[in-house]
Parts: structure tokens; sequence; C-alpha cells
């Protein structure tokens, strides 16, 4: 359990400061009684703001569509991001809510949002293997080694020394492919095909895992359970 004023704070409810005027307000309730101590240790689930609980408690997770245009960053100078699409006080949380991975500006597709630091280091270690699924567009024809290469797992991109692990491409058109990785470097995809001589024009994830973005408009997310990645 932790003190009421820091559990606001955390939320992004208000600051430990503006919690106390909260409070002298009655606007806090913990177990439905008006709360006066700041300074009480309270269980989040327990306690209601202006007669509602507490929104996710529990931590966030957030199925993403992101549109392309995005930036996956909380730098403001780096341009309009994917946090700006999210409602005010969940981008005041603490721990912030970030990305599982990054997707670069152009890419559209699935991306997963948490405010659960063991979940993101979890989902983007090497050990965890999650199949990530993208669909790529080229600016010319599918070179015809692609799939071997890919599968082959020794694929060494520029500047590193370890190979990628093995990665599968279905070709779904002269220019089209869907491939199937299991880690996610920097800009792999993109490196990937330009180390057969192909440039990516449209980059598009498709599925994380299990998880689709079936019924989630671009720029919009769905609420998934804190527990949905659980071992």
């Amino acid at each position: 359990m932790r003190r009421l004023d820091q559990t606001l704070a955390n939320l992004g409810y208000c600051s430990r400061r503006e919690a106390r005027d909260w409070l002298r307000a009655g606007r806090v309730r913990v177990a439905g009684e008006i709360a006066d101590d700041p300074g009480q240790r309270v269980a989040a689930a327990a306690v209601t703001v202006d007669g509602e609980p507490l929104d996710h408690p529990e931590g966030l997770l957030l199925l993403f569509h992101k549109p392309a245009g995005l930036v996956c960053s909380h730098e403001a100078r780096e341009g309009p991001s994917v946090y700006d699409a999210l409602p005010e006080r969940w981008r005041r949380r603490n721990p912030a809510v970030t990305s599982i991975g990054r997707l670069d500006k152009e890419t559209t597709g699935l991306l997963l949002l948490t405010d659960l630091p063991d979940l993101v280091h979890r989902l983007t270690s090497p050990k965890h293997k999650v199949p990530k699924v993208y669909r790529a567009m080229l600016d010319s024809p599918v070179p015809g080694e692609a799939a071997e290469r890919f599968a082959a797992g020794t694929l060494v991109l520029p500047g590193e020394e370890s190979p990628c692990a093995p990665a599968v491409l279905e070709v779904l058109g002269p220019r089209e492919t869907r491939l199937t990785l299991t880690e996610g470097r920097y800009h792999q995809v993109r490196r990937m095909f330009a180390d057969l001589g192909a440039t990516v024009v449209a980059l598009h994830r498709e599925s994380f895992g299990s998880l689709t973005l079936a019924g989630v408009e671009p720029g919009a997310w769905r609420v998934l359970p804190p527990g949905t990645f659980s071992a």
C-alpha cells in the first residue's frame, strides 16, 4: 500500500500538494469514508474520487493502432507522438506510459503502450521471442533469395556482430511481403531488406503475439488486462 497523496499523483489525478486540497474539499473517499489524511496508507482499489473508482490502478496496457506521422518518443522536439493521442491523465502517470518497443515515424500498426516497467523489460528482452508480423511494401521486386536468407538466421546487419534470428518471409505479391520476426532490433525490417538491395516504402505491423488490430481504427486503442502476457 502507498500513501494516499502519492497514489493520486502516480495515477495522474493531481500533484501531491493538490491532493491536500482535494481532501479538504471532500472529493476523496477511502472504503466509503471521506479521507482527511494525505499520508494514509491505502489500497488503490479502495479509493474513489468524486464517487468514481480510480482509473486502472493496477496499471495500463493498451493496444494502440499507430497511424503514420507519430513518433514513439516523449521528447516534444521530435514532433507529434503516440502519447499525444492519450487522455491527459494517462500522460501524467508515474511510471510514465511508454511503448513496448518502437515503430518508426512512418511505420503504422500495432503498438503496445504500458506504465508497467517489468512488462516492458520482459517483452523487449530477446529471450521472450514474441512473434511480430509485419507487412512490407518494397520499391522493387522481392529478391528471390530473401526468404532463404531470412530463414537461415545468418544475416548480420551492418554495425552489428550477432546475426538476426531466423525470420519467416511470405511473398504476397511482386513487391509485397509479410515478415514474421521474434526480435525487435532498430529499424530491423527496413535494414534486412536494405541488405538485399530493396527499400521498404511502406511498413505495417499486423500483430504482436496473438494480438491483432481487429476492430481498432488508426489513432484509437483498446485497453488490455495487465495480465495479458502473464507467464
